[in-house]
């Protein structure tokens, strides 16, 4: 695996630098891009808590932030209100999410022009859980889209976007083929995808093994790295079984080992998550993007150790 060769390589303050598309950040390879994902408020509470995450992490200046999407139409308009949020009260480089879930080529078009009157040009296209869950029968609606690579044409073809697509190290939970995951990620960008963020997972060997199949077909999209600090045992199991992330045994070990104590929990899932960002870079992921929950001090905790360390070696 090649190595990024330097601490200055390392996602750090002031990497954001010029603005550009994503795209075009990640092509330029002159650092590994840094971003974190934030999810739309439900009420006051929430709003609260996402602006105190905003004010905890837009110090460390990512290269862009991310909103995700629910399928309600309250949800859209809240991920439309929290992207407009985060351009105005930061100008952070900010990509709205898209999903098929429960909605017409019309309404999908509208969630479009919403998006351009925000001022967003980034979209992560994805065709989005079942209301069952994640391992539920795919059922399109009777007037809207298929799939993702269907998504990404219509958001091409809807105004000048820089789309962004999901990827499966661990493979996608309806499916658990980890080859026809490769041939559809190869479609999106046939369809018009310019890079991919991947769901969460665990091992650097999976998201090695998922570019090295991707690129065997002749796909060139840059792949983010997603991570999900790992603070509460609980919770990511679940986030785990949600997403058909692989808990590696060793991982699950050593937390168990320590369950009860949620000091000593946290201590742990962020030495592992500082390892694994450490292996990425090191192998020459493109990038990182925090699932921050919309909680700033793990996320900032993370990147802080990054920095501490020497870059690994091979």
């Amino acid at each position: 695996m090649p190595n990024q060769g330097s601490a200055a390589a390392r996602p750090d303050a002031g990497t954001a630098g010029a603005r550009g598309t994503i795209a075009e950040l990640l092509a330029a390879g002159t650092h590994p891009t840094m971003s974190f994902e934030y999810f739309p408020p439900k009420d006051d509470a929430g709003q609260a808590q996402l602006l105190d995450a905003i004010a905890g992490l837009h110090p460390l200046r990512p290269d862009f932030v991310s909103v995700t999407y629910g399928a309600s139409g309250s949800s859209r308009a809240r991920t439309v209100d929290a992207t407009r949020l985060i351009q105005a009260s930061t100008g952070a480089l900010t990509m709205g999410h898209l999903t098929c879930v429960g909605q017409s080529v019309t309404e999908l078009q509208g969630a479009l022009g919403a998006y351009a009157e925000a001022g967003v040009r980034h979209v992560l296209a994805v065709r989005g859980d079942p209301p069952g869950g994640p391992t539920a029968p795919w059922q399109p609606h009777p007037k809207g889209l298929a799939n993702a690579t269907g998504l990404v044409e219509l958001v091409k073809a809807s105004g000048d976007f820089c789309v962004g697509v999901a990827a499966f190290p661990d493979g996608h939970p309806e499916r658990h083929d980890l080859d026809l995951d490769a041939r559809i990620l190869a479609e999106k960008e046939q369809a018009g995808a310019e890079f991919a963020i991947t769901q969460l997972f665990f091992s650097a060997d999976a998201y090695f093994a998922l570019v090295e199949r991707v690129r065997r077909l002749g796909c060139e999209l840059p792949i983010v790295a997603g991570i999900m600090p790992v603070t509460n045992l609980r919770q990511i199991e679940r986030f785990a079984g949600l997403s058909g992330a692989d808990l590696p045994a060793p991982m699950v070990a050593a937390l168990h080992a320590v369950a009860d104590d949620p000091a000593a929990v946290r201590s742990l899932g962020l030495d592992l998550a500082t390892d694994l960002c450490d292996r990425l870079l090191a192998g020459g992921a493109p990038g990182l993007q925090f699932f921050t929950q919309n909680r700033s001090t793990a996320t900032a905790e993370i990147l802080a150790r990054l920095r501490r360390i020497p870059p690994r070696r091979g």
